[in-house]
């Protein structure tokens, strides 16, 4: 089905743009053509490739099966109860503290989360996506693991070494074939979208143009796949001395005084993403994944949780189930709400969940949605 998705929005292109400038009977022969080397081609591809993978990605009853969790304490019988938990099918996410100096520490690559009563508990529940099971190890109750149910946590001792246990990391979750029918469809459509949006990317570049006479293009760095720097491209909607002073400034909503008129209508109509559609097609980026950020603000975040460098596993995106939950960061709190939300993403990377995050974005850009 994949490969017949492919193919029909490659032929929807050619007759759409009007390339093929041939008589009637033989635009109908070489579609026919075109039909059966696309058709037959993408079908070997992926046959080949399933036969090549077999085996490589992970089991769906496991993945059917797995839960997450978040474990009581910081201490060693904690971590081996992570441990343990891990084995049993569980992804971890981390590990709760009473003790405010804590929070915010990375323990074996389980951040600590400081947790003084049910209620923050039930937010840090919201920015994993949903916990299945909060675990208690003897050491902090005072008695067995079947009174995990009770929500009182203690003051547990904080004299864990992180290199006294070896370090678990968090993988993502799609099979090798899976990145290969995302790969393919993110350049059927990000192809089709640049022809189809053309005249829409004309309009804006010359309405930017017009207004100030600066450059049309946003270019800037940013990290992506691998912890590589590639240039990201939106169009321009601030100032051109937005960040004169030489200090990375963060976008603080609709009121940001740098924001110049066109771009202030740009932002709320999410128009000023349909340049990233070229780094969808050349390969730096994916229509769904996780925000792709400057290093100057990685570096922030990874004074907090270190996790951040899991997500170099994956393609940042146009689009993320962050973005959906959690909107623009303006503040470190939030970026680093975004990256637990990130890594549960990571954690669940498949193709459904994707299609699933693309048709709530979809609904939300029509609804008008601010995000």
């Amino acid at each position: 089905m994949t490969a017949i998705f492919i193919k029909e929005i490659v032929l929807v292109a050619v007759l759409v743009t009007g390339l093929v400038k041939l008589p009637l009977s033989f635009q109908a022969l070489l579609i026919m053509l075109m039909d059966f080397i696309l058709t037959g081609g993408a079908l070997s591809y992926l046959r080949v490739a399933s036969r090549l993978l077999a085996g490589h990605g992970p089991n769906p009853s496991e993945m059917a099966s797995r839960k997450t969790a978040l474990v009581a304490g910081t201490d060693i019988p904690s971590l081996n109860l992570a441990s343990e938990l891990e084995k049993q099918g569980y992804d971890v996410v981390g590990l709760l503290s009473s003790r405010p100096g804590m929070s915010g520490r990375v323990i074996r690559d389980y951040v600590v989360y400081f947790c003084k009563s049910n209620e923050d508990l039930e937010k840090l529940q919201w920015r994993f996506g949903g916990v299945d099971g909060v675990f208690f190890p003897r050491t902090v109750m005072g008695h067995d693991n079947s009174d995990e149910g009770d929500n009182e946590i203690s003051n547990e001792s904080d004299n864990t070494k992180p290199e006294e246990v070896e370090p678990v990391q968090q993988r993502d979750r799609m099979s090798l074939l899976g990145h290969m029918i995302k790969r393919g469809f993110d350049i059927g459509l990000s192809s089709f979208l640049l022809l189809l949006f053309s005249p829409v990317i004309a309009v804006c570049a010359i309405a930017i143009k017009r207004e100030d006479g600066g450059p049309v293009l946003f270019v800037q760095e940013r990290i992506g796949r691998g912890g590589k720097p590639f240039n990201i491209y939106k169009f321009r909607s601030m100032r051109t001395d937005a960040e004169a002073a030489g200090t990375p400034a963060l976008y603080s909503g609709e009121e940001d005084p740098r924001l110049t008129k066109v771009g202030r209508f740009l932002r709320a109509h999410h128009l000023d993403e349909l340049p990233q559609l070229w780094n969808v097609l050349r390969g730096d980026m994916s229509f769904i994944g996780y925000r792709p950020e400057r290093q100057f603000y990685i570096d922030q975040i990874k004074q907090y949780n270190a996790r951040y460098d899991y997500l170099y596993q994956i393609r940042p995106g146009v689009t993320s189930y962050a973005t959906l939950y959690n909107g623009y960061t303006d503040t470190m709190e939030k970026m680093l709400t975004r990256l637990d939300l990130d890594l549960y993403y990571l954690r669940n990377h498949t193709i459904w969940f994707d299609i699933k995050v693309l048709g709530l974005t979809f609904l939300s850009i029509v609804s008008g949605k601010k995000f």
